[in-house]
């Protein structure tokens, strides 16, 4: 995939309002649902760039993840709602915004109905860890169980490094992790294999590939140096690999 599919919403239907952003699920012009995470929410664009980073990276690493398309909204649409808050938010959010396609019937991933099993848990482990995750912890999962597979959702909490870019505190350097609370460690086995293996497909081209899909509109400031800016952050990560000894230490301490 070169880039991503585009829709035009033609049909909000329902808000979700479990989340901070309130995301909403929408119908659009190919009569596909999406859950849409709307530009004008009070995170803003980074989080669909997170979002579309992340995810795509994901899937090129064998994860299950659902379509990202690119919706177009018409300000408009927030004529035809009731909800005084669902019509501030669609009018702040015309123009581009960020869908996955909708899984009918999935429900919040639960180890008691599908064992993760040992891999899925140590790969999803390093890849969080890799790309600074910080929201995947039992109290929120951030995994949907779809026909018994196990499905990733909501990335935009990752890359948290970009809120604060600036000269005196580039991406290339070392940031924060905690595995302590992650959904996952209690199932992770030993990661030298893990990180061999995904670390191996982290390619400069396919990083290339994964940026190429953010749209220019939302990197704040010249696209090209921003992508490099992320490219560099991944290189860096890759190079200094204490953060998956500290992942090791952790589940080692859980068992």
């Amino acid at each position: 995939m070169n880039s991503l599919r585009e829709v035009t919403a033609t049909r909000y239907v329902t808000p979700f309002r479990e989340g901070g952003s309130m995301p909403g699920l929408v119908e659009a012009d190919d009569l596909g649902m999406y859950v849409v995470k709307f530009r004008g929410a009070g995170q803003g664009v980074k989080v669909l760039v997170a979002e579309i980073v992340v995810g795509e990276l994901a899937r090129r690493l064998g994860f299950r993840i659902p379509e990202i398309v690119l919706v177009h909204l018409d300000p408009e649409l927030a004529r035809a709602e009731p909800d005084q808050e669902v019509q501030e938010l669609l009018r702040a959010s015309g123009g581009l915004n960020l869908g996955l396609d909708y899984l009918p019937g999935s429900f919040d991933f639960n180890p008691i109905v599908r064992d993760p099993g040992v891999e899925l848990a140590t790969k999803l482990l390093w890849l969080d860890a890799l790309v600074l995750n910080v929201d995947r912890s039992w109290r929120n999962p951030n995994m949907l169980l779809w026909h018994r597979d196990v499905w990733l959702i909501d990335h935009g909490a990752s890359l948290y490094f970009h809120y604060s870019w600036s000269p005196e505190r580039p991406a290339t350097k070392d940031f924060r992790f905690d595995p302590s609370d992650h959904a996952m460690l209690p199932n992770a086995g030993s990661l030298s294999e893990v990180d061999a293996e995904l670390s191996a497909k982290i390619t400069p081209e396919l990083l290339d590939e994964v940026l190429a899909l953010v749209p220019d509109e939302w990197l704040d400031g010249d696209p090209v140096e921003l992508r490099q800016r992320y490219k560099d952050f991944f290189t860096y990560r890759l190079a200094h690999r204490g953060w998956v000894d500290s992942l090791e230490a952790a589940r080692a301490a859980r068992v």
